[in-house]
């Protein structure tokens, strides 16, 4: 890769790989360093790297700097917030964005990275599988389940809106 692909793909990949981590972590700031990280490792690598293939190593770059991210965040913490239930209010409330989000940042953190990249980015499952590094038929079954986990979550679109 040269230092004209370089420059390229920032330009091409650097806001569609913010908005994929920043909708798995709601942290601009750290969503940031991700970013910036993951630039960093491929100028690192650039000699190394096919600027056919930038895309995709800068989506499983993300994906694992994100997940150690998690990881680490998770020995911090005793207590999972995400995982303490909030009251579901049913009083004319309108913000299906909001409601969606919500019950997004409730997945796991596999099935909510899997789901990011095939509806938010428009990945296939080959992609994600090379990006996520599990085969195609673990993709679809951890998007199965998320969906399912959503659709139960968020309900019938009648009591939400």
């Amino acid at each position: 890769m040269t230092i004209k692909d370089y420059n390229r793909a920032v330009d091409t990949w650097a806001d569609g790989l913010y908005r994929f981590v920043l909708k798995n972590l709601s942290d601009s700031e750290k969503s940031r360093d991700i970013i910036q990280d993951c630039f960093e490792k491929m100028w690192v690598h650039h000699e190394n790297i096919d600027a056919e293939k930038v895309k995709a190593y800068l989506f499983t770059a993300a994906h694992h700097t994100m997940i150690d991210y998690i990881r680490k965040a998770k020995h911090e913490t005793s207590l999972d917030w995400k995982m303490v239930a909030e009251p579901v209010s049913h009083h004319g409330y309108t913000d299906l964005q909001e409601v969606l989000h919500a019950a997004v940042q409730r997945l796991p953190e596999i099935q909510r990275s899997v789901v990011m990249l095939r509806d938010y980015e428009g990945y296939s499952y080959r992609e994600i599988s090379e990006i996520a590094g599990i085969t195609e038929a673990q993709v679809k079954v951890y998007i199965y389940r998320a969906r399912i986990f959503l659709k139960s979550y968020i309900g019938q679109i009648q009591s939400v809106v």
